[in-house]
């Protein structure tokens, strides 16, 4: 960890608020948040799009670096980690995002960029068909694709039934806080919390001494949405913060399904609406979803290694395949379009061929869609 660029990200980002959008490109056009700093009496010139108000914040730091400080020793104390923008340990589908945060805090050790991230969100007023919905869907899930990392909010209802049902079923989940790492709320949920420390995480944007409130509730759904492959709504009234998420998902271009739900039912009102008004794809359970996520090969794979299919040491190659490898070995990691283009292969049949490769332990698929050879 680069503590002392962490003091500056801390110290910028306590002072820039709630202009998201305008810190982070300040902080990504100059490299850092200590050049930040450093350029302080220049920021009109670097970005001119700076407002007034912001400028003028950005040139007293002398109280947000004492408060930095504090915040510094409060995480080493709680051997917290911090994640930057741009470091390894970052969620990566979340620095994709245009108000991603500058700086996150983070206990527990699942890794946020897991090949498979999904959420699991909705009402707080979570009815027994949504937990009997959520409890088969994660159970399928863990049998078709074992490794997903399942994200929510550790909020009352579909959140913290999410959560627990995850950790039934030997998966790892993170909930992303509202709130300082100090606290938690709902206090009720601290046991869960323990819990999910060693199993998945805790994470949150904001430093010790944050309350939770309303607002900090609302930002937080763009990372629910933003660190994850899919979004997926249990039940919904038909206004909610689950609806909010969904929408933050789909301007990310993220997928987005939702359960049906009885008609007139008020929780189900906002999954209905959702989908009549082509918002969602309508799932029904675990296979569903993996089919609309193109995520079968993983389900199958399971599949042959329970059957015993297991990896050679010196697998035979068809020709096709050697060109794969070929490609890989020259290349390094390539997208599926761009592998598609060096091998000179049809996505369809290519899909096909790493599949084929990813059985015979060659491949390995990565986060983002790009593949990797392991041989």
């Amino acid at each position: 960890m680069n503590e002392q660029e962490v003091y500056y990200a801390i110290a910028l980002t306590r002072m820039t608020g709630f202009n998201l959008q305008t810190a982070l490109l300040l902080y990504q056009t100059l490299g850092s948040a200590r050049a930040v700093y450093e350029q302080r009496k220049e920021v009109r010139d670097v970005l001119p799009e700076c407002t007034d108000r912001l400028a003028e914040a950005l040139q007293d730091w002398d109280v947000a670096l004492a408060r930095a400080a504090q915040e510094m020793a409060f995480i080493q104390k709680h051997n917290i980690r911090t994640l930057l923008l741009g470091s390894d340990d970052y969620p990566q589908r979340l620095a994709e995002c245009p108000d991603a945060p500058i700086l996150m805090y983070f206990m527990g050790q699942a890794d946020l960029n897991r090949q498979r991230v999904i959420n699991i969100i909705g009402t707080r007023h979570c009815t027994t068909y949504g937990q009997d919905l959520i409890r088969r869907f994660v159970g399928d899930l863990r049998q078709m694709v074992p490794d997903v990392l399942i994200v929510s909010g550790l909020a009352y209802g579909v959140d913290i039934c999410a959560h627990r049902q995850a950790l039934d079923n030997g998966l790892d989940t993170v909930g992303v806080l509202a709130h300082g790492l100090d606290d938690l709320y709902p206090p009720r949920h601290r046991d869960t919390a323990k819990q999910m420390i060693g199993q998945g995480g805790l994470l949150t944007e904001y430093m010790s001494e944050t309350k939770a409130d309303k607002l900090n509730f609302i930002r937080r759904n763009r990372i629910v949405a933003g660190m994850s492959d899919a979004t997926i709504l249990v039940e919904s009234a038909a206004k909610g913060g689950g609806l909010i998420t969904t929408g933050i998902a789909m301007d990310y271009n993220r997928g987005v399904f939702a359960f049906p739900g009885p008609v007139g039912a008020p929780y189900s009102e906002g999954c209905n609406a959702l989908i009549r008004d082509n918002g969602a794809g309508l799932i029904t359970g675990a296979a569903d979803f993996v089919n609309a996520m193109g995520w079968q090969n993983d389900a199958l794979l399971q599949q042959a290694k329970a059957e015993g299919i297991e990896r050679t040491l010196f697998p035979n190659l068809s020709e096709e395949e050697q060109r794969v490898v070929d490609v890989l070995s020259q290349t390094g990691d390539l997208q599926l379009n761009q592998l598609s283009v060096k091998a000179n292969i049809a996505i369809g049949q290519l899909t096909a061929l790493l599949f084929q490769l990813e059985m015979k332990g060659v491949v390995r698929p990565l986060a983002g869609g790009s593949y990797h050879l392991l041989k």
